[in-house]
């Protein structure tokens, strides 16, 4: 592959400036190549001591991990700047430990030390230590707060989407749900103006703004619980409802102990898991792995009640010390305009502006590499000489969107791909109803085989016919030929396969999505949901207006 522009760049002097402009575009391939090329031709490309470390960061930044080790252990450790790279190439892999020890020099090293090491210290156990309130606290029945990371308005997450669904579900079954974010959201992803409250369909979200926020992880998280204890003894819930990860489950329990009123952990993920799955399985022996999945388990055996959204999570939480039926299922699910009456594709799709007659297939997704994005683009090439009229949409963005432009244009399919980007939220019913056939097609990953992703969920309350990766968590809303077709996974041959045999095949494409939409209906709404949660709420707050902490909840 030709470096073009880039390479010019480095030998001009500027490989850091040029290895920046790649890494950002996604384009690691050049990245990789531009790199290889510096420190092959040290003295045409400048590649000094400084500037090898500074070519060390950018690739961790890309997740080119492999690249950077080499570089960090073929350059002076005398070079200023690489006791910092080399910290965080060890935090990178999850050896937290030694990213700590390697520091302690210069000020500017210890002073990332310390940044680290106060990670560090909150995730060997560390929590805040609050004064429980003088006044009796008296809690205003049937409030709950949800404490979440982040929220509506200011994303359109599918975390946030989640939760307000919940909340407008719990509000219809005669509870009062409020939310608060986590300290210094929004502003700290940019949106500098946010007020300390916003108000969407009625539900109320608080913020906590600190005028300056502590330097420190663990003086952060003190900080975060004490600004929510002011909140509670504002507002007066009698329930917290919390959410993964277990930072936000210390800062909950610590409120929640000081005035005593129970608190709820929903583990919406694994991320742990997460982390691991692009470092390797290396990493699932790490300090920050094992580290982190400890204070995971001890959030789920510490809370009053515990909620999670698949059978494959409640048998993780379990493995963690859980009784099962403590566990309390609260899968994924639909409402709003999904719960509407599926409409004409053909008039989907003009209004998107997209050709009304041609085959549609594709997604609504975060556009990530777990979501195997890149081996649909394969099958659709695999497709297009025997269907002619068939094109890819795919709506949503993401790390993978660059990479998934390139390989479309190189397969010869770039005019056959419609990649609308990230959509208004109001749009995605829209999106879902232009397809003729929906897909998920997701790699075979820890995460994925225990996470179960909102949007199929989304794609069969639309009437359409779903095609999924024969994953545990997928098998739990797919009936294989009854509400969808699963498919192997990280196998673009069969997915071309079973596409082409679905679009052939129209009354069954019609049945598939009709017997996906009367099973959503019935088994998968915020609806039946929230009725489970009120059912929680009540037991644990009973035990609580009797004096004493609540039994673990045992309901399901």
């Amino acid at each position: 592959m030709r470096l073009g522009a880039w390479g010019a760049g480095c030998s001009a002097g500027l490989p850091v400036p040029a290895a920046v402009a790649l890494a950002a575009g996604g384009r690691t391939e050049e990245l990789e190549e531009l790199v290889d090329q510096v420190l092959r031709s040290p003295r045409t490309h400048g590649a000094d001591p400084v500037t090898r470390v500074r070519l060390a960061d950018v690739l961790l930044a890309a997740d080119r991990p492999d690249g950077a080790e080499q570089i960090l252990a073929t350059t002076s450790s005398a070079t200023p700047g690489w006791a910092a790279a080399r910290a965080r190439s060890h935090w990178y892999h999850g050896r937290m430990r030694q990213a700590v020890a390697v520091l302690g020099g210069s000020a500017r090293e210890r002073a990332v030390r310390e940044r680290l090491g106060s990670e560090l210290r909150a995730m060997e156990g560390w929590i805040p230590t609050l004064q429980t309130p003088g006044a009796p606290y008296r809690p205003v029945a049937d409030r709950v707060l949800f404490v979440l990371t982040n929220s509506l308005p200011h994303t359109g997450s599918g975390y946030a989407q989640r939760s307000h669904s919940l909340m407008l579900a719990v509000r219809d079954c005669g509870w009062d749900p409020e939310a608060v974010t986590r300290l210094g959201w929004p502003v700290q992803t940019g949106v500098l103006q946010a007020a300390d409250r916003d108000e969407v369909d009625g539900i109320r979200y608080h913020r906590l703004l600190a005028p300056r926020l502590l330097p420190g992880f663990d003086r952060r998280l003190q900080q975060n619980a004490e600004e929510l204890l002011a909140l509670v003894l504002e507002r007066r819930p009698a329930v917290l409802h919390t959410t993964t990860h277990w930072v936000n489950a210390v800062v909950v329990r610590a409120v929640a102990e000081a005035v005593g009123i129970p608190w709820v952990y929903e583990v919406r993920g694994q991320l742990a898991d997460t982390w691991a799955s692009t470092r390797g399985t290396a990493a699932l022996s790490s300090v920050r792995y094992r580290l982190f999945t400890a204070r995971e388990a001890d959030a789920v055996r510490s809370a009053d009640a515990v909620v999670t959204l698949a059978e494959t999570m409640r048998a993780r939480v379990a493995a963690d010390g859980v009784d099962p039926d403590r566990i309390v299922l609260s899968p994924n699910a639909v409402g709003g305009a999904f719960l509407d009456p599926s409409g004409d594709a053909a008039q989907a799709r003009r209004s998107l502006g997209l050709d009304p007659d041609a085959e549609y297939v594709g997604t609504v997704s975060s556009v990530v590499p777990y979501e195997g994005l890149d081996d649909l683009v394969r099958a659709v090439a695999l497709l297009t000489a025997s269907r002619p009229r068939l094109r890819l949409l795919v709506a949503g963005d993401g790390t993978a969107l660059p990479g998934l432009r390139r390989l479309a244009d190189e397969l010869g399919i770039g005019d056959r791909v419609d990649l609308l980007g990230r959509v208004d939220r109001s749009l995605a019913p829209t999106c879902h109803r232009a397809l003729d056939v929906f897909c998920v097609p997701r790699k075979d990953t820890t995460v994925t085989r225990s996470v179960t992703p909102m949007k199929p969920l989304e794609a069969m309350a639309s009437a359409r016919a779903v095609l999924v990766s024969d994953l545990p968590a997928l098998r739990e809303i797919v009936r294989d030929g009854e509400t969808g077709v699963l498919v192997p996974a990280e196998d673009p041959e069969a997915w071309a396969e079973a596409l082409d045999a679905v679009l052939t095949d129209g009354a069954r494409r019609r049945a598939l999505g009709a017997d996906a939409r009367a099973w959503v209906l019935a088994e998968r709404t915020w609806a039946a949901n929230a009725r489970r949660y009120v059912q929680m709420y009540a037991e644990i707050t009973s035990g609580h207006a009797a004096g004493d902490r609540a039994e673990p909840y045992t309901g399901r």
